[in-house]
């Protein structure tokens, strides 16, 4: 029997293994995609020749108050620097000095960033031409009421957001495991909102009853029908941003889009670009599917090993086995997320989720649902074994293991094969 040798990354290195040409049924990989060749270049283009909108240039007037919306440092990845020179020379030539712009990271629940990530998410010339400030979502003193939601939400969002006369988001599209894809809205929500908003928003990622789980619209690819995302449209509504800069990257983490001008369908046409990059057509479900979050630092911690596992699941049959390879060398952090695990069983992870929501709660719960659907067995350091257990999943220390114990779970003598060579980013789409 022909075999098909496979070499997947894990950490800084791979691993690799045989299994039967005939039984492999697909490998997903996202489509190669040309990145932009001058960045600097397509910004401005995007400023002049926005979506739905006039000019960013025309839509500021002299004497206005100016906030610009920066995503934090783990979204890095969105190569700012590279974007926000356009974006502030934009508004010079429309009569707005750099005094009159502020930048605001857009935490969310997120940490405080430093001075020195300032530095890195803007850039050094942006670091020195413009103020720049933290969200904090529990400054409540800082935050001004808007209104409620269709849904009952109350928001409140940042007072600097709220008195500034213009609002420029910008942020990076990409699949999100929750509301659909990121970008877009998200800068306002959770980005800038208060705490309260963002919990009450968060919570309808959740059935509408304890034991319930999640919901099953609150998922990747899924707006209509996501009632979080639905909500997070309404809250952005309230604010009312003037103009959207999005970035969409490639599979190599260089820019394959820029999406400039309207903040609903700007944002909208980067969505698309996702869907064509990263959305995979798959012929059927597999009885098991082999996936790498994709090696270092994507599979740092099991955090981050959390967007494969959720991509995974939809690559496979109900009750069938995902063969997951992720080194985890910080397998405890962040704390936030792994304190979550102490939780005796999934129905009393859900009962504190809905009573304190945080996404890495939301994370957390999510991985456990995960291996309710299909077996989930984790290659991984030996030191990783008790928390992985804690996560609904069996860890083994070699693929020979994992897949000798796939075998006997599936009990099948030739079970179908998926390879996901890029889990953390592609997106099984079954009946495309």
């Amino acid at each position: 029997m022909k075999q098909r040798q496979v070499s997947l990354r894990y950490g800084r290195g791979e691993i690799t293994f045989a299994i039967p040409e005939e039984q492999v049924l697909c490998e997903i990989i996202g489509k190669e995609y040309p990145p932009l060749t001058d960045v600097s270049a397509t910004v401005r283009q995007a400023l002049e020749r926005p979506i739905d909108s006039p000019p960013l240039r025309e839509i500021v007037k002299p004497g206005e108050k100016v906030v610009i919306t920066v995503s934090d440092i783990t979204r890095a990845w969105q190569k700012m620097p590279l974007v926000l020179p356009e974006v502030l020379n934009a508004l010079n030539a429309g009569g707005v000095p750099d005094s009159d712009i502020s930048i605001i990271i857009v935490l969310g629940q997120h940490r405080q960033n430093t001075e020195e990530e300032f530095r890195l998410l803007c850039g050094e010339d942006v670091f020195r031409r413009v103020n720049i400030v933290n969200h904090h979502a529990r400054d409540t003193e800082n935050m001004v009421y808007l209104g409620k939601t269709s849904r009952g939400t109350e928001v409140s969002i940042n007072r600097i957001v709220a008195e500034a006369d213009r609002i420029i988001l910008t942020g990076g599209v990409i699949y999100h495991y929750m509301v659909g894809y990121g970008g877009g809205r998200k800068s306002v929500i959770p980005g800038f909102s208060s705490i309260k908003t963002i919990q009450q928003n968060h919570l309808w990622a959740l059935g509408a009853e304890l034991g319930s789980g999640s919901d099953p619209y609150s998922a990747s690819a899924i707006t209509r029908g996501n009632a979080t995302h639905e909500d997070m449209m309404e809250i952005a509504g309230f604010v009312k941003p003037d103009f959207i800069v999005n970035m969409v990257p490639t599979p190599d983490g260089e820019f394959a889009g820029i999406f400039a001008g309207n903040w609903v369908s700007a944002w909208t046409d980067g969505t698309k670009l996702v869907d064509e990059i990263y959305g995979v057509k798959i012929p059927a479900l597999a009885d098991i599917v082999i996936a790498t979050a994709g090696g270092f630092p994507k599979d740092i911690n099991l955090y981050q090993t959390g967007k494969t596992m959720d991509n995974a699941v939809q690559a496979v049959k109900k009750g069938g086995v995902v063969i997951l390879l992720s080194e985890c060398p910080d397998i405890n952090e962040p704390p936030e997320f792994t304190q979550w695990f102490r939780y005796g069983s999934k129905l009393e992870l859900e009962k504190a989720l809905r009573e304190n929501f945080t996404i890495p709660g939301w994370v957390a719960f999510r991985e456990v649902e995960c291996g309710d659907i299909a077996t989930f067995i984790m290659v991984t350091r030996a030191e990783n074994a008790e928390l992985v257990r804690k996560a609904n999943m069996i860890p083994v220390t070699s693929v020979e293991e994992a897949l000798r114990l796939a075998y006997e779970k599936c009990g099948i003598d030739k079970p179908t094969f998926t390879i996901m060579p890029q889990g953390a980013n592609t997106l099984p789409r079954l009946g495309l």
